[in-house]
């Protein structure tokens, strides 16, 4: 009997790109984690293990899954079971769950401090390029020694009642994170998780952000 075909079920098959998943990115973004000392530094950070698994290469696998497109914790795990034979035994969706929950406020400042470090060399490594630091130009003037920070509030939806999920002024329902970032490295420095009713003009927040963008000294 002949096997039916994605058109003959009626799926609609097309080469647009979507739903697929580039894994050959992993590897840059794993070796760049260990080459700016991230893996290290994250090391450091995160309280010894208990387990086999080293705790700083499965935040950081999670951080990969999430860039190559994960959107929970099991697609993380599924996705790092495809790099098994390049990075090793992949972490399950449990030991996810479990090292998540055991980052308290002091484990988010030393990670915070932690990417600071790594910050300063990543900066230096980029001023030592042929075309130096990304100063910003405005006006046809370059802003040398600038570093200019955008502290921007930005929707995101859900469908389910997550946890702080709330109703938005968009009138949709999810979530309303403040984060502040570089604009010279466009990076996110810093990042408040709130509820989806929060304001984008709340002072003492805006200040608590900026704050954490500097962790060596507003956050001890």
């Amino acid at each position: 009997m002949r096997k039916r075909s994605g058109w003959d079920r009626g799926l609609k098959l097309e080469a647009s790109g979507r739903g697929m998943v580039g894994h050959a990115g992993a590897v840059l973004l794993h070796r760049t984690a260990d080459r700016i000392g991230l893996v290290a530094h994250l090391r450091g950070a995160l309280a010894a293990s208990p387990w086999m698994l080293d705790r700083a290469n499965v935040l950081v696998s999670l951080i990969v899954g999430i860039a190559l497109g994960a959107r929970n914790l099991r697609q993380a795990e599924l996705l790092a079971r495809h790099h098994t034979a390049v990075f090793g035994e992949a972490a399950s969706d449990s030991t996810l769950w479990r090292m998540l929950g055991e980052i308290d406020e002091r484990t988010r400042r030393r990670i915070a401090k932690a990417r600071a470090a790594v910050r300063v060399r990543v900066w230096a490594l980029l001023a030592e390029r042929d075309g130096g630091f990304p100063w910003l130009v405005v006006l046809g003037r370059a802003l040398s020694g600038w570093t200019v920070l955008d502290l921007d509030a930005t929707v995101i939806t859900c469908t389910s009642r997550k946890e702080q999920a709330a109703g938005t002024y968009k009138g949709t329902w999810g979530f309303h994170p403040l984060a502040a970032w570089c604009a010279n490295s466009l990076e996110c420095l810093a990042m408040m998780l709130r509820p989806g009713n929060a304001g984008s003009n709340t002072a003492s927040e805006h200040i608590a952000v900026l704050a954490w963008t500097a962790p060596g000294r507003a956050m001890r």
